[in-house]
């Protein structure tokens, strides 16, 4: 098995060319490698301000749109409720197991990103497929140390693939 992703589209503001999806595919493979992880399956979905808005409320309590917003599977379950799956036989397979999470990027919010900052809007989507694919594996960007590692894990697997600033 190898990393693989499975995408949708939820927004019709903003086209999403396919050559960007080849490159998300491409960036889930870096990041994967560059963090020893060859397996498993990611969960992408493009959306605009008003839906990842609605998702902010709901999940995080903030009140106003953002970029991305990440829901990991693998998580140590302080927070969420735990999920037992009960294998009845060798022959069946756990359909969570390989499951990394979701990733849910307004491609809204990215094309305003893009234009302040001065790069491209495939730019933009990819850092933030990145950025949530690292929370899915449990890094963070609370304090200073856990930015400074997310800001350069982030930009290393950007460069990796042709996407620096």
């Amino acid at each position: 098995m190898s990393l693989q992703l499975d995408w949708s589209n939820e927004q019709d503001k903003i086209e999403i060319p396919e050559p960007w999806i080849n490159r998300l595919e491409q960036l889930l493979q870096i990041a994967g490698e560059m963090e020893g992880l060859n397996d498993g399956e990611v969960t992408l979905t493009f959306t605009d301000n008003e839906q990842i808005h609605q998702l902010n409320r709901e999940y995080r309590n903030i009140d106003r749109p953002t970029d991305v917003l990440s829901f990991a599977m693998q998580d140590d379950g302080t927070e969420e409720l735990d999920i037992i799956f009960e294998v009845e036989s060798e022959d069946e397979v756990d359909p969570i197991s390989g499951m990394l999470g979701d990733i849910v990027i307004s491609v809204e919010k990215a094309k305003e990103q893009s234009e302040d900052y001065g790069h491209s809007l495939e730019r933009e989507i990819g850092f933030l497929f990145v950025h949530g694919f690292l929370h899915l594996l449990g890094y963070d960007h609370m304090d200073d140390a856990g930015e400074a590692e997310m800001t350069s894990k982030q930009e290393a697997v950007l460069q990796k693939a042709g996407l620096s600033r």
